[in-house]
């Protein structure tokens, strides 16, 4: 079976382009490439490579340590320093963001904000310490109590940031 389908298969082509049936097909495409061109559009215009000098000789290395001695006698020197011989007051010993802010109470024209610590309650007023960063409280509101912390930057000297411990909802349990 596969030898005659060998034998067959030149014959059906020869047999399908014999004869000029589509003789009047060459001739129509024949007349209508005669006027086509090809446009092939220029080639743009090639701008010579000018390299530019990359001279670091004299340029201080970026991981060098000597870099951070320049960094630190431009910056503060000494500036501000927590007071490590105070004694700690007890919510020091608390990250800042496990304090809850619960309440606000004033007595004798003071204001107390009332802070809850692995589920007790302490009372803090203006001047208190509290969090790890040495904060010391700024200001208390009805919404917010405020503090400025000491922490060191890349450099290793203090610098003061800002703090808030927000008011915190009561959770209804039904």
């Amino acid at each position: 079976m596969r030898k005659i389908a060998l034998l067959l298969t030149p014959l059906v082509l020869v047999a399908c382009s014999a004869g000029n049936e589509h003789e009047d097909l060459r001739q129509w495409m024949n007349e209508v490439s005669k006027g086509i061109k090809g446009k092939i559009p220029p080639l743009p215009q090639v701008k010579v490579y000018e390299p530019s000098p990359y001279d670091v000789a004299n340029l201080l290395e970026p991981f060098s340590s000597s870099k951070i001695s320049l960094e630190r006698k431009k910056g503060s020197a000494g500036g501000v320093q927590p007071d490590l011989d105070r004694p700690r007051e007890p919510l020091e010993s608390y990250p800042l963001e496990s304090l809850r802010y619960v309440g606000v109470m004033s007595r004798n024209k003071l204001s107390y904000a009332i802070i809850q610590a692995d589920g007790v309650l302490h009372h803090v007023r203006v001047g208190n310490y509290m969090g790890q960063n040495f904060g010391v409280v700024t200001r208390i509101s009805e919404t917010e109590v405020a503090l400025k912390e000491l922490v060191q930057d890349a450099a290793g000297d203090w610098v003061e940031r800002e703090s808030k411990l927000l008011l915190q909802e009561q959770e209804v349990k039904k």
